[in-house]
């Protein structure tokens, strides 16, 4: 019984000494500079990012479709769809207040966040603390409008989420009114 635990441990342990004492000119890291290896990490951490992106943009084309909705593409990333156009309404700038009814969800349909429960959203466009993709999508609005906003993470709550509703890179859905 000894002698083959010995021999067990001489068959596996004594390769793994010799493979760990090998050539480390395969590791491409091993021979590069600081600043080479430091390149080459910013680079995956760049295609791991466009990666992200890609996902969450597939993750909202695929909202849009299941939900038949007609969505505009915004170079922000932002999908939005008007579908109740106001007749008299001002178009929508920067430094106009607006007042807006809301029901956010995520891409799932589990509902967060309400006009119903938390109140009426009243703001200066482009400058108050709410989520970029709001501000950027009432633009392409007039008051009175009626719409839908599919919000990239990264103008919504970004890497964190908002810590009570809304987890970490998340896209939103936001059913507006703007008054």
């Amino acid at each position: 019984m000894k002698l083959k635990l010995i021999q067990f441990f001489f068959a596996i342990f004594v390769p793994v000494i010799f493979l760990s004492c090998g050539n480390d000119d395969q590791n491409p890291l091993h021979k590069k500079s600081a600043a080479e290896t430091n390149e080459i990490i910013k680079k995956q951490f760049i295609r791991a990012n466009q990666q992200l992106i890609q996902k969450e943009a597939d993750e909202m084309d695929y909202y849009a479709t299941s939900h038949k909705l007609p969505v505009i593409r915004a170079t922000s990333g932002i999908r939005y769809y008007v579908y109740s156009h106001s007749v008299k309404g001002d178009s929508i700038r920067t430094g106009m207040e607006i007042t807006m009814d809301y029901n956010v969800s995520l891409l799932d349909g589990t509902p967060c966040y309400s006009s119903k429960t938390e109140g009426k959203k009243t703001f200066i466009v482009g400058r108050e603390d709410i989520e970029s993709g709001i501000h950027k999508g009432v633009q392409y609005l007039k008051r009175g409008d009626r719409a839908i906003f599919i919000i990239p993470s990264a103008l919504a709550h970004g890497l964190l989420g908002d810590f009570k509703k809304i987890p970490p890179q998340m896209p939103i859905v936001y059913d507006v009114q703007v008054y």
